[in-house]
């Protein structure tokens, strides 16, 4: 039976105690789960005595105000007692009461009590997205006559260029940029980065560099000699080794290469040089260097000086490439821009979880509870942040992630985005199954999220697919940001059909309108590996199914049927055409997607060339090429390609009336 108190502690600390499933069944979870998730909150839950004792400092935290007031724009607060509001722009309002409506969007300080707390206003809602078309690409994916066997910030920069100037685009949104540990084996995967702050080097294109233009013409010929070759898979080892022996030729030649950097770029460059010479894993550093306020660290910063300066000098690169990227978007008209993805968490042992680990739940990773598919649950071995020490900080390290994101681009993408709500937490040791729900303050997380998008003009897009609550879907929508709308998800809710077979899938007319619509996704079949049930082919022969492949082979020929099924419906292949050909089918697909009344329309390069392989088989580590594959062309053949044109073409025609 549910201990009473221990559950009201935990609702106090906003640790769940029990859950819906993906089938909206209630589960309870363990008590010896809960007391385990609030020890990571730093709250004792492991005696009547000590729950009661929190129980009482609990009621007494909700009689004060918080650590961080968020507001949204248009709305006040009562206070306990007068106080005063230093405004961001130098100016102070007295607080007689309440905090007054009319403070402009901003972070503000309040002080009241003898306190001083952050006051954030945030605003009530984002202006709406406008209505237009792009792509969707994995920015590795991509390679040109111009890059080192990995697409890069230059490749980025040309695709923006041509679809905005030529085709008419006006969004483009690309994989997480986040910077790795620059240590081997190099991490492959996008959201599992080092640091969000920072950017990936690994996407720097070598010739643009300011130090390549000065270099003689001998020291050019030994730099272009370590160019690597475009291979079936991307090999990052092989890239990484050879841009780092060309960028430190490179940077010899700089005259600006030992330019001052700021404290956080310096904190970071500095995690950079100790993973180096003392390894990936800072929680197996000596004990010393642990912590980024220690004086060895300040010791060993000096000491390596040289490798500090190297790896700021790497990110001050990415920024102007990235730079440059975004200005070919706004150059080249486009509505939107570059719109970047930001990953749910970080690696536990980079730099952002030792530059950051004050405000973070370092004793836990966050996944995701178990479902059909898992059954027992996942582990993304990401680390979360701590909600009560963000808070206390006035949520300024999730500021500065917020802000980085958005510094080169048109808008963000949260991957996950239900995390700003809540985040299934499993303890450090524990199986994924032995995990609970974390609740944020959502009204912080998101109201962080929309001032900083407003401030750059910049769209949101959250990801919002899977088990969500609906508050999430609901809570986007109605200020503006967008939701995702997956073809192979948007089924026909009302369908009367047989309880046992699968709803119709949803005519375009009934999909969201504030959505960022696409056929797939990195983590889902391509448009071709859907049609050729190849998902089922490689996950019988990985192991991966959870029936037999007889049964999911049937589920995937029902499936395909049914999107068959509404392609003759809405009139985009021949009603008596029992098969058509596989690219009449996509290019169907793609003229469904455009009747949408989605804000958005993304388009995947491997959908439109017919590539059968997708980006990333979820639950998969080695054993599939995840994160690997290259478009099987280069992206001056890309542009050239007829297919590409019959897709434009359905997106510049515009809605089907």
């Amino acid at each position: 039976m549910r201990d009473a108190e221990l559950a009201e502690l935990a609702r106090a600390h906003g640790v769940a105690t029990s859950y819906a499933d993906g089938d909206r069944r209630q589960v309870e979870v363990d008590d010896a789960v809960v007391v385990a998730v609030l020890g990571q909150l730093g709250v004792d839950a492991s005696s009547p005595a000590a729950i009661r004792a929190g129980l009482a400092e609990a009621a007494r935290a909700a009689t004060d105000l918080p650590a961080t007031v968020v507001l949204r724009a248009g709305h006040g607060r009562a206070l306990p007692a007068p106080g005063e509001i230093h405004c961001e722009d130098g100016t102070v309002r007295a607080a007689d009461s309440a905090i007054p409506a009319d403070l402009p969007l901003g972070y503000h300080r309040l002080r009241v009590d003898d306190r001083e707390l952050t006051l954030i206003v945030v605003p009530d809602a984002l202006p709406r997205p406008p209505r237009t078309w792009g792509w969707m690409v994995q920015l590795y994916a991509l390679h040109s006559a111009g890059s080192w066997g990995i697409g890069d910030y230059a490749d980025l920069r040309e695709l923006a260029d041509w679809s905005g100037r030529e085709l008419g685009a006006g969004v483009l949104l690309v994989n997480p940029l986040h910077a790795p540990t620059p240590v081997l084996p190099v991490e492959a995967s996008p959201y599992a980065p080092s640091s969000r702050r920072f950017a990936n080097p690994l996407y720097l294109r070598v010739q643009q560099t300011a130090g390549y233009r000065r270099l003689a013409e001998a020291a050019r010929r030994e730099v272009d000699a370590l160019r690597p070759e475009q291979g079936e898979r991307i090999d990052y080892d092989g890239v990484f080794t050879a841009k780092q022996q060309a960028l430190a030729l490179i940077r010899a030649a700089d005259p600006d290469a030992d330019a001052p950097a700021d404290p956080a770029l310096t904190e970071f460059a500095t995690f950079c040089a100790l993973a180096e010479r003392h390894g990936r894993r800072w929680r197996d550093w000596p004990a010393e260097l642990r912590h980024p306020d220690s004086p060895a660290v300040a010791e060993q910063r000096a000491q390596l000086a040289d490798r500090v300066g190297y790896h700021a000098w790497l990110q001050r690169q990415c920024a102007e490439q990235l730079g440059a990227a975004r200005q070919a978007s706004v150059d080249a008209g486009m509505a939107v821009g570059i719109v970047h993805d930001l990953a749910v968490g970080i690696d536990p042992n980079g730099a952002d979880a030792w530059a950051l680990q004050d405000v973070l739940a370092t004793g836990a990773t966050v996944g995701a509870p178990p479902d059909a598919f898992n059954q027992r649950g996942q582990d993304w071995q990401l680390s979360p942040w701590h909600p009560a020490r963000l808070a206390e900080a006035g949520y300024q390290p999730y500021r500065d992630v917020v802000r980085a994101a958005l510094r080169n681009g048109g808008g963000l993408r949260v991957d996950h985005v239900a995390g700003l709500w809540r985040l299934w937490w499993v303890p450090t040791g524990k199986p994924a199954n032995r995990g609970t729900y974390v609740y944020y303050d959502a009204e912080a997380m998101f109201g962080v999220l929309a001032l900083e998008a407003a401030r750059t003009g910049g769209v949101v897009i959250g990801e919002d697919l899977g088990t969500v609550e609906p508050e999430v879907s609901t809570g986007l929508r109605e200020r503006n940001a967008l939701g995702c709308a997956v073809l192979w998800f948007e089924n026909d809710e009302n369908d009367e059909n047989d309880e046992d077979s699968p709803p119709r899938m949803l005519a375009p007319a009934g999909w969201p309108e504030r959505a960022a619509a696409s056929i797939s996704t990195h983590d889902l079949p391509t448009a071709a590996g859907f049609l050729r049930a190849e998902h089922v082919r490689v996950r019988a022969e990985l192991g991966q199914l959870t029936e037999t492949p007889e049964q999911a082979a049937a589920q995937a020929a029902a499936d395909r049927a049914r999107l068959l099924d509404l392609l003759r419906a809405e009139g985009l292949i021949a009603a008596d055409q029992a098969d058509p050909d596989e690219e009449s089918l996509i290019v169907a697909m793609h003229r469904l997607l455009a009747s949408t009344p989605c804000r958005l329309h993304l388009v995947s390069p491997y959908d439109v060339i017919g590539e059968v392989r997708q980006p990333n088989l979820p639950g998969t580590v080695d054993q599939y090429p995840n994160w690997r594959l290259p478009l099987t062309m280069p992206l001056e053949e890309f542009r050239r390609d007829q297919r590409v044109q019959h897709i434009v073409d359905t997106f510049r025609a515009g809605p089907r009336t």
